[in-house]
Order: C-alpha cells, then structure tokens, then sequence
C-alpha cells in the first residue's frame, strides 16, 4: 500500500503545478510611469491596511525615486488592467568585489487577480532583470507572519538566509 501510494504522490505534485501552469495568466511586466500613481496607489493600499499616501507627497516620493538610476517600480498588467506591482532596486557595492545586488519591495498582487501566478511572473521578472545586472543576490523581507508568502518565495528559489532587524524610528 506505502509503495502504490507513494508512486502516486510523485504524479499528483505534477497534475497540480500542472494545473497551476495552465491556470497561470501570462501578463505583461512594465515600468510604471508618474501617470500610473493613482494604480500604485490603490495597490499600496493592498499593503498598508486600506490607506492611502496623498497624491503631492506620493508625486515627490516617486520623483526621488526616479533620480536613482537602477530603482524602478513595475506592473503586472493582464491587458489594460493593473493587476500587481513591485518595486526592484539594483544597487552598486564596494563589498563583494563590487558585486551588484537587488532589493524587492512593495510586492502586492490585486486581491481579486491572486493565485493566477502573476507573483510568480513578477518575481521570475525581477531574477532576471538581476542577473542581467550581474546581481550576486536579490533579497526581499517578508513580515514573520506570512507563512503562505514565505512557501511562495521558497518555491521561487528564495531561502531564509539570516535575520531581518528593524528599528521604530518613530518610538526612539
């Protein structure tokens, strides 16, 4: 009985991603663009408990954001809908024999076009825009709560390489 079932196993894992692979919707990465920050905005609310940044303070945030020459913030967009965002920042180090290496952020998935696999489209997106950079790392953080974003991250290839430390500056 152990044998059959475990015979089976195997194909059950490859009928799911499968279906996972199937039921993936191919979208289109692009950078967002200042116009876009009315959409940027509605996703960080994804994040941030339904608030919202003011649009002014929004505007000089992305505009100091455009004076880095390798942080970009980019969509998922499935037709004409936004459908998730990310910002990625590919840094210059003096460590590393000057090694470059990638920061992800602001990773959000429009609640109502999840589990379609565009995290994975965005993320796969952001691996290679890193290793065209000759990135020799992309990190992300992840709050320690989120058990089904951390097992999404590891079957991207991520994995838990130490500790993230934060600091309150508001509560010193």
């Amino acid at each position: 009985m152990n044998v059959v079932r475990a015979q089976r196993e195997p194909a059950r894992r490859y009928a799911k991603r499968l279906k996972e692979v199937i039921e993936e919707l191919n979208v289109e990465i692009r950078e967002a663009l200042e116009k876009d920050l009315p959409d940027i905005l509605s996703l960080c609310s994804q994040l941030d408990n339904g608030q919202i940044l003011d649009m002014d303070k929004a505007k000089g945030i992305y505009n100091r954001i455009n004076l880095y020459p390798n942080y970009k913030i980019y969509f998922a967009m499935a037709g004409e809908s936004v459908v998730g965002m990310f910002a990625l920042l590919v840094m210059e180090n003096l460590g590393h024999l000057g090694a470059s290496s990638g920061v992800i952020e602001d990773v959000v998935v429009d609640t109502s076009w999840r589990r379609k696999g565009i995290g994975r489209q965005m993320l796969r997106f952001a691996i290679e825009r890193c290793k065209e950079a000759n990135c020799y790392k992309l990190t992300l953080s992840s709050n320690i709560k989120r058990k089904d974003a951390h097992s999404f991250y590891e079957s991207l290839g991520f994995d838990i390489h130490g500790y993230s430390f934060k600091i309150e500056i508001n509560n010193i």
